[in-house]
């Protein structure tokens, strides 16, 4: 029954440091180096926060696309032709959305810190 427990915790342990690990195939890059490809016509700006959230504030150029419907809309507002380039408010959900787009074979960019980190 102990070994049980070490493999519980295991699992846990390997769960948690999965989460905090960047995603195979995903660029991260600092919201400095954001600044600076802003203008970038070959690059698409998704924000994967809430609408309300965005409305209260956002980067010029970005488009809402909240995380839940992510899936749904990729197909039908993004190019797989041009690399997207994903924020939210810390960074987590962005990494999620990061998974998700390059699962449906999208390139992609996360922004590290989110808007908490935007100046």
């Amino acid at each position: 029954m102990q070994y049980l427990n070490y493999i519980i915790i295991a699992l846990f342990i390997i769960f948690i440091i999965k989460r905090f690990l960047p995603i195979k195939g995903v660029t991260n890059i600092s919201t400095a180096e954001l600044n600076s490809i802003l203008n970038d016509k070959n690059k698409q700006f998704v924000d994967v926060r809430t609408p309300g959230e965005f409305k209260g504030n956002h980067i010029k150029g970005f488009k809402n696309i909240p995380l839940h419907q992510l899936a749904q809309k990729a197909e039908k507002e993004l190019s797989k032709d041009k690399e997207v380039v994903v924020i939210c408010q810390s960074g987590m959900r962005s990494q999620k959305a990061s998974s998700q787009l390059k699962n449906l074979g999208y390139k992609v960019t996360n922004v590290r810190g989110g808007m908490s980190a935007w100046h």
